[in-house]
């Protein structure tokens, strides 16, 4: 009987502890997730956003010339990006009901040897299905609206640190098929886990990548129709 009293004296000071009383943790500590667990569990999070805006400025290590971009976009079908380069060229895109407005703007057209009328910029968007989006769309500057996030080569932590304002753990992932390449990745660690920006440091470029509004309304819309010239069954096909 005296053994139960003092049990249960016991279990009530960790109670009124709120576990804090020595002892209460019953001779155990939780173990801390490995480094493959946190960035597994970032990629899960962010693969089941509903909506993300992705923020990358990519430079080439020999000329110190790259782009821009900025993706806005419900990880599936519906999307808004545009890319801008060092040389003034830039691309906007919007993905919405199957269809793609595209808008490049003069220095993008002459880039290509297009010619184009009159002096001003280039204001129009060009519509087309956004099934008809050529292969190779990503070198030129489009998106198909999804985003893998998945695991691969090796991880291990890094040090505590800070990503706009919220608490972060840093993991560095190397991988044999890209030798001299290093990526740190910052994970959120209040809150839902969120992968929070990417550093990629090679041998050939280098790239930062930053993720923000988690699930926020997605506020993609086509652009006024007058603004639209429409390019459907234009292809050929």
């Amino acid at each position: 009987m005296r053994r139960t009293l003092t049990v249960m004296t016991v279990a009530l000071a960790c109670v009124t502890a709120a576990g804090a009383t020595a002892g209460c943790s019953g001779g155990s500590s939780a173990k801390e997730p490995s480094a493959e667990r946190l960035l597994e569990d970032a990629n899960d999070t962010m693969t089941a956003l509903r909506s993300v805006t992705v923020v990358a400025k990519t430079t080439t290590v020999a000329t110190g010339k790259g782009f821009t971009s900025r993706l806005t976009t419900d990880l599936e079908d519906t999307c808004r990006s545009s890319r801008t380069w060092t040389d003034g060229a830039r691309l906007e895109q919007i993905r919405i009901g199957g269809a793609d407005y595209v808008r490049p703007n003069r220095a993008y057209l002459e880039r290509a040897g297009k010619d184009v009328a009159g002096t001003g910029e280039q204001e129009r968007w060009v519509k087309s299905p956004a099934k008809e989006t050529a292969s190779g769309s990503e070198e030129a500057g489009l998106s198909d609206c999804t985003r893998p996030f998945s695991s691969f080569g090796e991880a291990t932590k890094g040090e505590p640190t800070e990503v706009a304002g919220r608490p972060a753990i840093t993991l560095v992932v190397t991988d044999e098929a890209d030798k001299g390449g290093t990526y740190t990745f910052y994970v959120a660690t209040q809150g839902k886990p969120h992968l929070l920006q990417v550093v990629y440091k090679g041998t050939d470029y280098r790239s930062t990548t930053a993720f923000s509004a988690f699930d926020e309304p997605l506020g993609v819309r086509p652009p006024a129709e007058k603004d639209v010239l429409d390019a459907t069954g234009l292809s050929g096909d």
